[in-house]
């Protein structure tokens, strides 16, 4: 197969790379928000499987990319609205999106012990591996769809799902140390995961909402925390310079043999 490189199709494949990116940047805080859920020494082979799977997911269904268009075909009515198999798709997991998004939230302003008390399971691995297959599925068709429609040739779009996919394998443990570190960063990346299962539910109506109306609000509230973590940072810093411990100061002793502390 004689493979052309002409500036349209190097466009076209590097407007793809920055759409999976960013259309993975939500499958990156989700898997890393499951990830942490289990114990420190599994947490990175669960982010690894869940973004490999993602990229075989995608990849399986680009060669099935016949297959994937018809989901835009209506399949029934309801009230005088069509909806297709990517309607359903879309809601269903938008849906499930929406409540684990909600529950972890919950559980951050109960606490853990409080959530545990009232009969909150431990998440094990294979169990958070299944969650984030599911959500896997739901982005690789969004995914597919947009290749779809943006370039024609298929080793174009394969070549996009496996770099962005690999750019988010190296970049997915930062991403989730620092949302697991910072409890403010892990909740506005909660609150992301809340708008984004609202979106494919209002997608899956046939309300279309630009996804920069999402990604640029979120994307200023955590540039403003991140501001926020730099300053708290430096005055932490700051503090600690100007207060000098007490047992590192020179002991004098008078003459009258009573110990007093030295200059300061």
């Amino acid at each position: 197969m004689e493979i052309v490189f002409s500036p349209e199709l190097l466009i076209a494949f590097a407007t793809l790379l920055v759409l999976e990116i960013v259309l993975g940047i939500d499958n990156v805080v989700f898997i890393s928000i499951l990830a942490g859920k289990l114990p420190a020494e599994q947490q990175n082979r669960a982010r690894v499987i869940g973004l490999t799977l993602a990229m075989f997911m995608r990849i399986a269904l680009l060669f099935a990319a016949s297959w994937v268009i018809t989901l835009t075909v209506d399949v029934f009515e309801l009230f005088g609205m069509g909806f297709s198999g990517k309607d359903l798709i879309l809601i269903a997991g938008g849906l499930f999106l929406l409540y684990k998004a909600v529950t972890e939230i919950h559980e951050r302003l109960e606490g853990e012990e409080a959530h545990a008390s009232a009969g909150g399971k431990a998440a094990t691995f294979g169990g958070v591996i299944v969650q984030i297959l599911l959500v896997d599925a739901v982005f690789s068709i969004d995914s597919v769809i947009t290749a779809v429609g943006m370039v024609d040739e298929l080793w174009v779009m394969i070549a996009a799902v496996v770099i962005a996919v690999v750019i988010m394998l190296f970049t997915a443990k930062a991403v989730s140390d620092f949302v697991n570190r910072h409890p403010t960063v892990k909740m506005l990346a909660l609150a992301f995961l809340v708008l984004i299962g609202v979106m494919l539910i209002a997608e899956g109506f046939d309300y279309k909402i630009d996804k920069a109306l999402i990604y640029g609000p979120i994307a200023f509230a955590i540039g403003v925390e991140v501001l926020n973590l730099i300053a708290r940072g430096r005055a932490a810093k700051k503090r600690q310079r100007t207060i000098e411990p007490v047992h590192l100061r020179p002991i004098m002793v008078k003459e009258s043999g009573q110990a007093v502390d030295g200059p300061k």
